[in-house]
């Protein structure tokens, strides 16, 4: 079968690409290892991301996107090459039309680099879209009904939030604060609170086994092996989950606070469909334990998971390709 189209949810922690009737056919770390010595490309995804933390001084672990945008041009570019010829599968003389997800916030210039780097990297056209929209599109809201719809789409760089009506982001904010700042938190807490120095990826584990955005009365405990920050010899401490929910206190405050800024923006009859309806949130940050209630208590509006939140944007991509022509107000340019 060939594949004239392929979405991309180019995330800050996540690759995911969409290929329409076949689904989700690739998801993999935005990491790509590239040797100091010939300057070459040694491993994309999860084979790279095995070396994070662990790679020598000849090797340099890159995360080419920052805070859901371009950071490295040249890695980003040789990262969407290998994800898209991987799709494609042994047909790489087709050029196939790109839809690629970006943040609500981006720039013209942010925006003109995602284009250029999805061209160079093989794509026919390139189609740049709003997270929020495509993360609509995939959580299966009604997004071109004249009635509101509200997404929260927690990603590792950037939470955005949209209200959505007729096809069009009525009012959105964008914070750079996600997945990557809550592991940041937990790691600062625990070298603070323990003296304990630790990595990425024990952060992430941390996050995923403890993490919740309201503390708990029946507490849960990890033990975690580190650095001691006095001594320099490994250690081992315990930590506990409403440690943890201190920790990202302030990461989660930011997102509820801009969750506020979308609803006092949002007019007053879209309002009244969002309280009807309720908020709807996705992406990896929709995981976190407890997230959903804690918008719901501090806005006063019913919060809900989507089904697959961690897929949405991905499969966002993949219904708007499949419908161009209904969802066509919705893109943001095409090159």
């Amino acid at each position: 079968m060939f594949i004239r189209k392929i979405g991309i949810d180019l995330g800050t922690a996540n690759t995911l690409v969409y290929v329409p009737k076949r689904g989700v056919v690739i998801n993999e770390p935005t990491v790509v290892a590239i040797s100091l010595e010939n300057n070459h490309i040694l491993a994309i995804g999860d084979e790279a991301k095995k070396m994070l933390g662990k790679a020598p001084d000849i090797i340099f672990v890159s995360r080419p996107m920052k805070d859901g945008v371009i950071a490295d041009y040249r890695i980003t570019q040789a990262m969407l090459r290998y994800f898209i010829g991987k799709a494609l599968n042994r047909f790489h003389f087709i050029r196939p039309d790109v839809m690629v997800s970006v943040p609500a916030g981006i720039t013209s210039t942010e925006r003109r680099a995602v284009v250029e780097a999805t061209i160079k990297a093989g794509a026919k056209n390139a189609y740049i879209v709003k997270e929020p929209v495509l993360a609509a599109i995939g959580a299966g809201l009604h997004i071109n009904e004249p009635v509101g719809n509200m997404i929260i789409d927690i990603g590792g760089g950037t939470s955005e939030m949209a209200v959505i009506s007729l096809g069009g982001i009525v009012s959105c904010a964008s914070v750079r604060v996600g997945g990557d700042k809550i592991n940041q938190s937990i790691s600062d807490y625990i070298r603070k609170k323990h003296n304990l120095s630790i990595g990425e990826s024990t952060s992430e584990i941390i996050k995923i086994k403890l993490g919740s955005a309201l503390p708990q009365e029946e507490e849960l405990s990890l033990k975690i092996k580190g650095r001691d920050l006095v001594g320099g010899l490994p250690k081992i401490v315990e930590v506990k989950s409403n440690e943890i929910t201190e920790a990202i206190s302030e990461q989660l405050r930011e997102i509820v606070k801009t969750c506020k800024t979308v609803l006092q923006s949002t007019p007053p009859e879209l309002i009244a469909d969002i309280m009807d309806k309720g908020m709807v949130l996705s992406g990896g940050g929709a995981l976190l334990k407890n997230l959903d209630n804690l918008l719901t208590e501090s806005t006063g509006v019913s919060c809900r998971i989507a089904k697959e939140p961690l897929l949405c944007v991905a499969k966002g991509t993949g219904i708007a390709l499949e419908n161009l022509g209904i969802y066509k107000r919705s893109i943001m340019s095409k090159k």
